[in-house]
Order: C-alpha cells, then sequence, then structure tokens
C-alpha cells in the first residue's frame, strides 16, 4: 500500500464494504454518501460493494441502492452482477473438511454454536442450536441438529462461543485449523471459516479483472478483520473510525464512523 494519498487522485475503483462501513443502521445508505458515489461515478470511477454476506443476504440492500455493478459477496466466495442477476464466481466449501475442522475447535474449547450459508443465490443461512442471529433482519431458518447444516452445498461456516470472545475465538480457531480453512472476523459475533484462499481479496481480484481495473487503482474502505485482505490488495485502505484495532494496524486513513459518512468524507475530498 501507498504511505501518502495525493489530495485530489481518483482512483479508478472504489471498493466498500456494507456493515459498518457504508451502511448505517437499518441497512441505510445516507443521502450524502449516495451523492458521494455518484459523483464518483461520474467522474469516472467504479464503485463495487465487497461483503461478508451472502448474495440472497444482500440483494435486498443492493436493490434499494439502485445498485447495477458486480458484488462480491460471501466473503469473497461469490461474485453476483446485480444488473443481470447471475452469479457469475462461486466457491463451495467441502462440507467434510467443515466438519472436520469444527471438530478439531471444539476439541480446544468445547461447544461451539454453528451456522452456515448454503450456496446459491437463493439458498438460506441455516443457524444450528444454539446458535444467535443478532442482525433479525435477516432471513434464517433454525435446524435442529447439527448434522442439518449439511444438507446442502456451503460457502461458509459462522462460529459463535458461549464464553470465548470473538477475537478469542478467531485465535484458537486460526491456531488449531488454519492450515486447513481461511478464518476470519467479520463483525460482532461473526467468526467464519471459508474454504482455504478465500476471502475479499480473492473476490476482488476476479471482479476487478472482469471490469479491467487494476489493484493499483483501488481503494478500499471497511470496519473489520475480514477487511485486512482487501486493504492489503489495494493501493489504499480507509479504516472507519470506529473500525477493529487490527483494520486501523494497517490503514492508510482512518476517516469518520459510517453513521458519520465517512466513505463520503473521503470521496467528497478525492472527487470534488
Amino acid at each position: 500500500m501507498t504511505s501518502a494519498l495525493p489530495q485530489a487522485l481518483p482512483y479508478a475503483l472504489i471498493a466498500t464494504d456494507l456493515d459498518g462501513t457504508l451502511l448505517r443502521a437499518g441497512d441505510a445508505v445516507s443521502a450524502r454518501s449516495s451523492a458521494a458515489l455518484r459523483a464518483a461515478r461520474a467522474a469516472g470511477a467504479r464503485h463495487i460493494i465487497v461483503t461478508g454476506r451472502p448474495v440472497p443476504q444482500v440483494r435486498h440492500v443492493l436493490d434499494g441502492l439502485g445498485y447495477r455493478g458486480l458484488a462480491v459477496c460471501g466473503q469473497g466466495a461469490q461474485v453476483y452482477d446485480a444488473a443481470t442477476g447471475a452469479l457469475l464466481h462461486s466457491v463451495a466449501m467441502d462440507r467434510e473438511l467443515a466438519e472436520v475442522a469444527l471438530g478439531k475447535i471444539e476439541a480446544e474449547v468445547g461447544e461451539v454454536y454453528a451456522a452456515v450459508n448454503q450456496e446459491g443465490l437463493d439458498a438460506e443461512m441455516l443457524m444450528g442450536p444454539g446458535y444467535r442471529m443478532w442482525h433479525p433482519h435477516l432471513p434464517t431458518v433454525a435446524v435442529a441438529r447439527r448434522s442439518d447444516l449439511w444438507s446442502s452445498p456451503i460457502n461458509k461456516v459462522l462460529l459463535q462461543h458461549p464464553r470465548l470472545s470473538d477475537d478469542e475465538l478467531t485465535a484458537v480457531a486460526r491456531s488449531v485449523v488454519g492450515d486447513l480453512v481461511n478464518v476470519t472476523m467479520a463483525g460482532e459475533h461473526t467468526v467464519e471459516l471459508q474454504p482455504p484462499g478465500i476471502d475479499k481479496a480473492s473476490g476482488l481480484a476476479v471482479a476487478a479483472e472482469l471490469l479491467d481495473v487494476a489493484a493499483s487503482s483501488t481503494i478500499a474502505f471497511g470496519d473489520m478483520p475480514n477487511d485486512i485482505p482487501m486493504f492489503a490488495w489495494s493501493a489504499y485502505g480507509v479504516a472507519m473510525a470506529d473500525a477493529h484495532r487490527e483494520l486501523l494496524a494497517v490503514a492508510d486513513e482512518v476517516t469518520l464512523s459510517n453513521e458519520s459518512d465517512g466513505v463520503a468524507v473521503v470521496l467528497e475530498r478525492l472527487f470534488a
């Protein structure tokens, strides 16, 4: 990443996380942020959403925004074309590998509560016993047994622990199964296991190639550790004011919070 940002340098690609970054509470994008993105597009930049949510849990947000571009979803496992409704790229997670990883983690810390995002455009999020959805506006299906989570192809596993913090659970999972799967923390109460090699950077690289845009022309915005690979891939990384300390440590710039239009503040400066 670069160490300094020329004040008026416009980037060809603007990559934004959603939760805690572009979105305010209630999955809303402010009028100011919308206007700043429109101005950037008018200046010739492309905007791409890069989110941990799978397509079924983000499509309503894209529709509400009138978003017609590509979106990297499912923590990098999916590239979705909002204009056509087509899934252009998708990587499934081996379900046997997921079971093995869960078993190894539980051997270290005791029972964990698990959920999965199924693979596909209209797939469901299945929650096993004990798992709690902290975003009640997102659709979920509760299942009676852990084994029911593996009924259809999946693209990631979500974990919670009754006592360990998110940081503690992430650290343990990485130490135990980090050589088998990608472990990331995507937000509060959201520790995830993904296929090896899959993260926001891998998905963004696929989408950027489709758009014929280089990493060296990309500015990225985020707030959580799952955005670290995206910052490393991009030319410039901007963290929100209340971002996780791990992301703050690698950011090129810290802007205001999502509730204070931190994305817009930077874009207005760049594309004024």
